[in-house]
């Protein structure tokens, strides 16, 4: 809270991952684990979110059991403008938060949204103002635990998810459509990929795809030449 949520995944990181040393080592945790944990735990957690929600930040807050944001936070998955795919269970959760169509939107697109349409869209649960956003997320929790707010597991959610014929059809525009826009680039295509196995073959399946395509992306001559291009232009922002 307090003007930042998270602005995700460390990108400095992605190059000691390009060198080939293993991204658990010193000082580098996983996202996957970190929600797989969040997820997992015998206590309720919620996301307080103010300021930027973008990559790893998002993907931590959606493995939480509910999601509080004040109304111009923004909330996004911005992995492909880097040439790789959420690697925190982003490409599985999302979905199942505000369905198939907007979230290949905002992954292909890499665009954040505002908090007050992540509320309409289901992606947060309430909107408040800064000021009460911590008070408003405690409370939430402890409701939870007090069983007057239902206990959810984003990644198990199905509500939002289309049948698996609609959901083919969905993906299949999506693939055309990714192909006019960048006909030289795997990645979305890697990514519109990985989020129909978790739909066809279940949510777990999915993250263990997810989690090898993120891998061999990283190591991609797209992924090194975008990141190399990421930081250019940071250097020509500071002169």
């Amino acid at each position: 809270a307090k003007g930042k949520f998270s602005g995700g995944f460390d990108i400095n990181a992605f190059g000691i991952m390009q060198k080939g040393m293993d991204h658990t080592n010193p000082g580098l945790i996983s996202v996957e684990l970190l929600t797989d944990t969040i997820e997992a735990a015998r206590k309720p957690s919620v996301a307080a979110i103010d300021g930027l929600a973008l990559g790893g930040g998002l993907e931590l807050a959606m493995a939480c059991n509910a999601r509080i944001s004040t109304p111009v936070a923004q909330l996004g998955l911005p992995e492909l403008q880097l040439g790789v795919i959420p690697g925190g269970g982003g490409t599985q959760r999302l979905p199942r938060l505000v369905g198939l169509a907007k979230a290949l939107e905002m992954m292909l697109t890499s665009k954040a949204i505002k908090g007050e349409e992540a509320y309409s869209l289901g992606l947060v649960d309430a909107l408040v103002s800064r000021d009460k956003l911590v008070s408003t997320a405690r409370q939430w929790a402890l409701d939870i635990v007090d069983r007057r707010r239902p206990w959810v597991r984003s990644l198990y959610k199905t509500d939002k998810i289309e049948s698996l014929g609609e959901a083919r059809e969905i993906l299949k525009f999506a693939r055309t459509q990714a192909q006019k826009r960048a006909p030289n680039l795997k990645h979305p295509l890697v990514c519109i990929d990985v989020i129909e196995d978790g739909i066809v073959a279940g949510p777990r399946a999915g993250l263990w795809k997810e989690l090898e395509a993120f891998k061999a992306l990283v190591a991609s001559d797209t992924c090194k030449s975008l990141i190399h291009i990421f930081f250019s232009q940071r250097g020509t922002s500071k002169l």
